[in-house]
């Protein structure tokens, strides 16, 4: 099993430390969930629909059951307690029963002493399917049958809307939607569905602990969500189901739904024995929900000297097949749609939609990034049409501490994007590099397409801003335990999930600078020990477990110094403040806030475009980003680059593709991410503006560079070309003008 206690190191709040995990990934001797094992272990295989859409005629399982080595095989049947789960609504089966609603859901489980025994038997699973007309397109899907005619939102608080397939329909109304200005501009952009792409499928193993209960150690983001999601179709008490954290091989959002968890504990409860199971990439496409495409109606009001008057926009979303995290998403894409501007009227309306497209779901930057990308163009043709620079633009119309948001909502504490637009305006831009050079630094790169002839270079500006933390009256908290021992040491508990992004770092950091030493050893991520430390997700860890290991750390030495001595074991529960849900009728905040806090970015971005051949290449990235206070600097500028990166892959090559509902693309051969080679140089300044209300006064800063960096991105794009190009990821034939834009 890999859930280790992690050793003791240097480092307080606010100095720059080295990652613990750096050396062994780089070295290949970091421990997976992949790479768990235990005695007696089977392997487990799931069986996947090839249907978007088919009711499920017949199941026949015999042929499987016989077949050497195969120690179980099982449906919807074997399923002891509740049939479907879900982040928000239990809307998913655990093994479809009726019909499956998009290509890849699972339909049955094989256990068998190897796995490609197991591959085998679920092969000779034999299924009957009536195949069903398949509802992809998202404008369409409003009109078609409902693909959950008990829809599971019905009765949460959102908005009523009759039309079949909405998962949630708000509308945010500010000031008078129809107020005029001296100029408007008008624009219809698209974003397409966008993988989280980590390198670390789905894995992990069940064991059973022989008094019917199950330990699971798998590569998440929320331990407790997910033994709270699992346990109930286990038949199960919560804790007889203990979610233990395995290696985690990136995340971005795709781990906070389920994949393999109810599926490897059934197989292990079944059989007796532990079960491993472990995605491979073609699987891992189907296996986790995916960024949600978008498309977006927008219209930009200003005055003559470019005064926002009045924004407009309708966003539509795709969710595919289940809810997941729809309903937030669509959320904070209408929070967010006007980007971190003050305007006085706004109309914004967001649609959520179930299709039988692949299910989507969290994943950074979470609704903002297609919004952003929609709004910052926007801006930029409102900024053309005034004859305006595009940065003092965008500093005119700057948020500030006391403006109002369109949801009503006053900003309070640290808001300083003016401070980050005049700061990544500053950073020198890099000067255009000769002809000829070297074919890698040349739009196409390694592929030696060009030498040049017809590359045209384009500089592009974006800002973007999103929410800190879980918003609209969720009871967010995080839990952490400290065990001071009587030699000076401590333990710290805390299942705060590591996923890459460096929160184990942080809380090393806060205990010791709390307690005063080094010798603090953060214990393994469980349920088993500790509270729920929520998410990995909404750039909230950082603020919450800085927040509850603060808390314990001061409680526990309290409570050493009252007893006189001694072993001291404390555990405390961090919040942020009160959040209230929005109007569902209006858009408005019904408290004093619907969100905890904000964080921005500015990027400016250079980038070459073949226009003869439609390649690009980004050269070069200057941002500025809003962190509060940075805990960790370095860990900080990796997140930076790291999102930045993936922001640019949304701009110019990440996309699934589907074919009425199928991934046709499930590959890191035909699915295409940034590479070393594709990533420019990024230089990044921090904008430390404390949060009064956040432990330290840092901000997560996880989603804002990935927010931000598509809109810059396609902005240099649009510079070098001269074209629209509305719709991410931009297209050869768009650049060259063989398609529409």
């Amino acid at each position: 099993m890999s859930a280790t206690a992690t050793t003791p190191g240097v480092g307080r709040v606010g100095d720059s430390v080295p990652r613990l995990d750096g050396p062994p990934k780089v070295k290949g001797e970091f421990a997976y969930a992949s790479d768990l094992q235990a005695a007696g272990m089977l392997w487990g295989h799931t069986l996947r629909s090839p249907h978007p859409h088919a009711r499920i005629v017949e199941i026949d399982v015999s042929a499987a059951l016989t077949m050497s080595g195969v120690h179980a095989v099982l449906t919807h049947d074997d399923v002891p307690g509740q049939k479907t789960y879900g982040l928000e609504f239990a809307d998913q089966p655990v093994l479809a029963h009726d019909r499956v609603r998009y290509f890849g859901e699972a339909v049955a489980l094989v256990a068998a002493e190897h796995p490609e025994q197991a591959r085998r038997a679920a092969e000779a699973i034999r299924v009957v399917y009536e195949e069903l007309p398949v509802v992809s397109d998202m404008e369409r899907a409003t009109e078609m049958e409902p693909l959950h005619p008990e829809r599971p939102t019905m009765g949460h608080g959102y908005r009523d809307d009759p039309r079949p397939n909405v998962v949630r329909h708000m509308v945010i109304r500010h000031g008078d939607p129809d107020a005029q200005g001296d100029v408007s501009v008008t624009g219809v952009y698209e974003v397409g569905i966008q993988d989280q792409a980590f390198l670390g499928p789905e894995s992990g193993l069940a064991v059973p602990d022989g008094e019917g209960g199950v330990d699971i150690y798998v590569a998440t983001q929320w331990l407790h969500v997910d033994r709270d999601q699992v346990a109930p179709c286990l038949g199960l008490d919560p804790e007889q189901v203990r979610i233990h954290l395995a290696g985690v091989g990136g995340a971005f959002g795709g781990r906070e739904d389920l994949s393999m968890q109810i599926h490897g504990a059934l197989l292990a409860l079944h059989t007796s024995r532990p079960v491993k199971i472990v995605y491979n990439r073609e699987e891992s496409f189907v296996g986790h929900i995916h960024r949600h495409p978008a498309r977006m109606w927008c219209e930009h009001r200003a005055t003559r000297d470019g005064r926002l008057v009045n924004v407009r926009m309708r966003i539509l979303l795709d969710g595919g097949a289940y809810a997941s995290s729809s309903t937030a998403v669509a959320s904070n894409a209408a929070s967010f749609a006007v980007g971190p501007y003050r305007v006085d009227n706004a109309l914004i309306e967001a649609t959520a939609v179930y299709t039988n497209n692949p299910p989507c779901g969290a994943m950074r930057g979470f609704g903002a990034v297609q919004t952003c990308f929609a709004a910052e163009a926007q801006m930029d043709l409102l900024a053309a049409e005034l004859g305006i620079d595009p940065v003092d633009l965008r500093l005119l119309n700057a948020l500030a501490p006391g403006d109002v948001l369109p949801t009503g909502q006053v900003v309070e504490g640290s808001c300083p994007v003016a401070e980050t637009i005049r700061a990544a305006a500053a950073i020198p831009v890099p000067p255009a590099e000769e002809l000829p050079r070297d074919p890698i630094r040349l739009p196409g790169g390694a592929g030696n397409t060009t030498r040049g002839e017809g590359v045209r270079r384009g500089v592009g500006f974006a800002v973007g801003f999103k929410n800190i933390c879980y918003s609209e009256g969720f009871d967010d908290s995080c839990a952490a335990r400290v065990v001071l021992r009587a030699d000076g040491s401590a333990e710290v508990h805390c299942a705060a999930a590591e996923v890459g992004q460096g929160v184990t770092g942080v809380i090393l950091q806060v205990a010791r600078t709390e307690l005063g030493t080094d010798a603090v050893t953060l214990m393994p991520h469980t349920t088993s020990t500790v509270g729920s430390a929520g998410s990995a997700s909404a750039s909230r860890m950082t603020w919450m477990a800085a927040g509850a290991v603060r808390d314990a750390c001061r409680a526990a030495l309290e409570q050493r110094e009252r007893s006189g001595g001694g072993e001291v074991d404390v555990e405390r529960v961090h919040r942020h403040p009160r959040t209230t849900p929005l109007d569902p009728e209006s858009g408005q905040v019904t408290g004093e806030r619907a969100h905890v806090a904000f964080a921005c970015a500015a990027m400016r971005v250079v980038a070459e475009v073949d226009v003869e051949l439609g390649l690009t290449r980004v050269v070069w990235v200057g941002t500025a980003q809003d962190v509060g206070r940075a805990i960790n600097p370095i860990a900080l500028e990796g997140q930076i680059e790291g999102g930045t990166a993936q922001g640019i892959g949304l701009a110019l090559m990440e996309e699934i593709q589907t074919r009425d509902g199928r991934i046709t693309n499930a590959s890191f051969t035909d699915y295409l991410i940034p590479t070393a080679l594709d990533m420019p140089p990024v230089e990044s300044v921090l904008v430390e503006v404390p949060e009064p209300a956040a432990p330290y006064g840092a901000k997560g800063v996880g989603e804002p560079p990935t927010v931000v960096s598509t809109a810059a991105v396609a902005a240099a794009l649009r510079a070098a070309t001269g074209k629209p190009l509305r719709r991410v990821p931009v297209r050869p034939d768009e650049i060259v003008g063989l398609a529409l834009s």
